[in-house]
């Protein structure tokens, strides 16, 4: 109750106090004002003595003019010229190598392996031995043929002899006719059992060749899955796979929109040329079109092409994926340019030119894009086309040329007249630079 009694005096106390502090720095102010430097001799900004603001900075001189108009803005770009040359018409696609052919190897008789002739992953040529089985029971039955047939021919050659000798006896009258003729169907019976002794042992010769897996053609092989002593089963084992990897082969899927371009370029040729490039290896190799499927994929839309390489290099490899380019014309004195000059607006595309060092839109229209350039209409050849800076530009502007990524100097501000780094102010001065701000003498 005390303080709240007391509240209006103090709030009188400090109205008088705030009103003496006015009017003792009245008073000084006018004390002061005989004492100041006449204009025409007044110090410079920031000299010593200085009239300050109320920050303690130079007081800024009255204006005695209009202030200067700002200057126009211009932009630092990096430009091309258009390129005239021919521009081949390449359809891309991503393929995969396939190889020409691939088998299983299995046996044709169930026997044991006594030998394995390779190592897993090894290239083999064709007629190689792979794998040996064991054939002694081929061999004996091989034995036994031959050992059936030495006798069935001893038999054939005694019946000719009886023949001869019938013939002789009926030619002198001492047997009958009917003896010649006994005579001869035993040497056709004899002939006609040599005969099935030789195809017995042709037979047992095959049974015996089964036991020596040969590889079919050159290739590579894949793992072994049956090691020496495994008793392996006819036609259903897996010994190994044999991969065909010289030729090789590249599938892949072109677009139906490409199709009708494709075969009107391919009429007429005996071979198309393809090119197929490894992702991480800038060299394409060379190979030669196979096959054209008979018939669009309704699924996808796309009709799928076969074409060969020659893989001495092995840098071809089954499953792997390569960038896959089929030439199908040539579009001659092709107005070229980056792509990314190229800017698409709602109303189609456009690219920025520089003329009378001016920005001047062109709309354009693209011909055929083939990696980082374009062939297109609307330019004319060594227009002046801007390729980085383009998203300052606006129709009219100002530009300037700015070095080129990767020359000396790149990357510094231009100092060219007009520009931002030649219009920019001076920097202020340091406040160390100005005196400190005095304070007015208090009134006695």
């Amino acid at each position: 109750m005390n303080f709240v009694s007391r509240l209006p005096a103090h709030v009188t106390g400090i109205t008088l106090w705030g009103a003496s502090l006015a009017l003792g720095l009245v008073a000084c102010s006018k004390n002061a004002a005989p004492e100041s430097t006449p204009a025409a001799t007044a110090p410079a900004a920031g000299a010593p003595g200085a009239p300050t603001g109320t920050t303690g900075t130079p007081a800024a001189a009255p204006a005695t003019g209009s202030a200067p108009a700002a200057p126009s803005p211009v932009v630092s770009v990096v430009t091309v010229k258009v390129e005239k040359r021919d521009v081949p018409v390449v359809l891309k696609a991503v393929g995969s190598a396939i190889s020409l052919a691939s088998v299983d190897i299995r046996p044709q008789v169930t026997s044991a392996i006594t030998q394995v002739h390779f190592k897993e992953g090894q290239f083999v040529n064709k007629g190689d031995v792979l794998f040996t089985l064991d054939t002694r029971t081929d061999e004996t039955n091989l034995a036994k043929a031959q050992a059936q047939l030495a006798k069935d021919q001893a038999t054939l050659d005694d019946a000719k002899r009886q023949l001869t000798r019938s013939r002789e006896l009926v030619a002198k009258n001492f047997i009958s006719g009917a003896a010649v003729d006994t005579a001869q169907t035993l040497v056709d019976s004899s002939a006609a059992v040599v005969a099935s002794d030789l195809a017995v042992i042709q037979a047992a010769q095959v049974a015996l060749s089964y036991g020596r897996i040969i590889s079919p053609y050159a290739g590579r092989t894949g793992v072994i899955n049956t090691p020496v002593g495994s008793v392996v089963q006819a036609n259903v084992t897996v010994l190994a796979t044999l991969v065909k990897v010289n030729p090789i082969a590249v599938s892949f899927n072109l677009p139906q929109r490409d199709l009708a371009d494709f075969l009107a370029a391919v009429s007429g040729q005996s071979s198309v040329k393809v090119t197929a490039t490894l992702p991480e290896d800038k060299k394409p190799l060379i190979g030669k079109l196979q096959f054209v499927d008979n018939t669009v994929d309704p699924a996808s839309g796309t009709v799928k092409l076969k074409a060969v390489f020659d893989n001495k290099d092995s840098k071809l490899w089954p499953g792997l994926f390569v960038n896959v380019g089929l030439t199908t014309k040539k579009i001659e004195d092709a107005l070229v340019l980056p792509q990314a000059a190229i800017i698409q607006t709602v109303r189609g595309m456009i690219v920025y030119a520089v003329e009378d060092g001016k920005a001047v839109i062109k709309p354009i229209k693209l011909v055929f894009s083939a990696g980082p350039d374009a062939a297109v209409t609307g330019v004319q050849e060594n227009d002046v086309i801007v390729v980085d800076g383009k998203q300052n530009l606006r129709p009219g502007v100002k530009v300037v040329e700015r070095p080129k990524p990767g020359k000396e100097g790149a990357g510094a501000p231009s100092a060219t007249p007009g520009s931002p780094a030649a219009n920019a102010l001076p920097a202020a001065p340091s406040p160390a630079a100005a005196p400190a701000p005095v304070a007015p003498a208090a009134s006695k």
